[in-house]
């Protein structure tokens, strides 16, 4: 609980401080909750569309089922009439096939319709009036079987049987009636629930397109101003040594901040992205199911389908997924323009014969106010002259001794040593070491890692400083080691080769 007080009471720092890096982050977070509702909703609307798919199936199932019965019915009361008209076998055995058929797609008809109570009661009658016909081609087959042709006549043109056959056909076309106008029905539903999510998705990728631009502004005219402030220091460069180190050090903590900025858009930015076009692949395999079932329709029932369904499935689902990838695509091109935004106006190295003692001296001079408050002291002895960039070296000392000040012990006062020798290996070495609070041996490395900080969180600060320490090091072809224990203190080993050797900018290591 003592660690998390202070991490949140620096996170309300930060979120009440107007910067850039806020503003990007806010942007970041707004696209990420517009992506997640895009998702949920995206999810729900596939769900319905498969439903309705579902109901579109079983409609069509209970039309072909229907015209079965009615075709099996005529195909049998066709055998019937054959055999009665030439008394010749084979007709009966068309008749056999139908009426052995007829009780599977009865059955079949039965499980579809089920309880549903606009079609039960129909079936009811078509299964009442289907028993009555066939026994009347029963009685009718087996007169003309004994010889009594005259009376199955007669059963004939009492007209009975086509009545039954007239009822039949009456009831199984309500029910076909009744299932296409459900099928256009869903049918509309379903491409409804098309339409609402492409136009969604659509929506989101507009708006997340949004986002980005505001986002690319806003480092533009971070990198403008920037820009700005390095013509204003090499216009005052001469002659005006206090005003160059602070414009230097604006310049510095600037570029910093883009390196952070192109790494969120570079990596979190680009996740929301990725699920757009994961989305729009799925949108993509929807559109193919209602292409086929519009193609299935189109062949059995083409005066069910209205033209307004062909053009929203065949041309405007198409065009609005089109839309989507042109967007994303797009929005991949500005996030990677930020990341080019970002190495604008790297600073060359420079290597010179840098002496110094001197040189660390003035920089813990600019401390000493702070290091006598606490009646401590900064003890700097001979060190080696080393060739290397004058600002890079001003920048490391001064973060590493800025640090030492910042992070004392209560209650002991500061006491700080830089060392130094030139070893066989052809590299210089330097120490720093202080007598503060010390680091634990686990968080060793992950002081240099870039937005991290080790134990308490009571001083200011974004975890950049030993980040940039590291990779300035790194770039002037050094390395950088801690040895250090949790209230004993800490030494920072610095190696530099004798002779500069430019390994990289200085975002490469980010």
């Amino acid at each position: 609980m003592k660690r998390i007080r202070p991490a949140l009471r620096t996170f309300g720092a930060f979120l009440r401080t107007p910067t850039l890096s806020r503003s990007i982050i806010a942007l970041l977070a707004l696209a990420i909750l517009l992506l997640l509702a895009v998702n949920a909703a995206t999810f729900v609307m596939i769900q319905r569309t498969t439903a309705y798919n579902d109901t579109v199936d079983h409609s069509q199932q209970v039309r072909l089922a229907a015209k079965d019965v009615l075709n099996l019915v005529v195909d049998a009361e066709t055998g019937q009439r054959g055999f009665m008209l030439t008394a010749r076998p084979e007709y009966l055995k068309v008749h056999d096939r139908a009426v052995a058929a007829l009780p599977g797609v009865m059955a079949r008809l039965e499980g579809l319709i089920g309880e549903d109570p606009e079609l039960a009661p129909r079936l009811d009658l078509v299964q009442a009036l289907y028993h009555e016909r066939m026994q009347l081609m029963v009685d009718t087959i087996e007169l003309t079987r004994t010889g009594r042709i005259g009376e199955a006549v007669s059963l004939i043109r009492g007209g009975r049987g086509k009545t039954l056959m007239d009822a039949m056909r009456v009831e199984l076309t309500a029910i076909d009636a009744i299932e296409a106008r459900r099928l256009v029905e869903r049918t509309r539903q379903s491409e409804r629930a098309s339409a609402v999510t492409v136009s969604v998705n659509a929506l989101a990728g507009v708006l997340i397109l949004i986002l980005a631009g505001i986002s690319v502004w806003l480092v533009r005219r971070n990198v403008d101003e920037i820009q700005a402030a390095h013509f204003e220091l090499d216009r005052l460069n001469a002659g005006l040594e206090d005003q160059v180190r602070d414009r230097t050090a604006e310049l510095t903590r600037a570029n910093e901040e883009i390196q952070r900025f192109a790494y969120i858009v570079s990596h979190d930015l680009r996740s929301p992205l990725v699920n757009v076009m994961g989305y729009t692949s799925e949108l993509e395999q929807v559109g193919k199911v209602f292409d086929h079932q519009l193609a299935r329709l189109e062949k059995s029932h083409p005066e069910a389908i209205e033209p307004e369904a062909i053009r929203a499935v065949r041309e405007d689902v198409p065009e609005a997924v089109g839309f989507i990838r042109a967007s994303t695509a797009k929005m991949d091109r500005l996030i990677n323009a930020i990341l080019k935004l970002s190495r604008e106006g790297r600073r060359a190295l420079t290597p010179e014969s840098l002496p110094m003692t001197a040189l660390v001296q003035a920089i813990a001079d600019s401390v000493h106010h702070q290091v006598a408050e606490t009646g401590g002291e900064i003890l700097v002895r001979d060190l080696p002259v080393l060739e290397s960039d004058r600002l890079s070296i001003e920048q490391i000392f001064g973060n590493l001794l800025d640090n030492a000040v910042k992070y004392q012990e209560p209650g002991r006062p500061v006491r700080i040593v830089v060392e130094g020798e030139v070893r066989d290996d052809q590299h210089v070495h330097y120490r720093i070491i202080d007598n503060g609070r010390g680091v634990s041996e686990r968080d060793h490395e992950r002081i240099f890692e870039l937005f991290r900080r080790a134990g308490k969180q009571d001083q200011p600060g974004e975890g950049l400083g030993l980040a940039f320490v590291r990779n300035s090091v790194r770039r002037l072809g050094g390395a950088i080691t801690l040895e250090s224990s949790l209230g004993q203190g800490s030494t920072f080993h610095l190696k530099f080769p004798t002779r500069l050797m430019v390994l990289g900018t200085a975002g490469d290591n980010l």
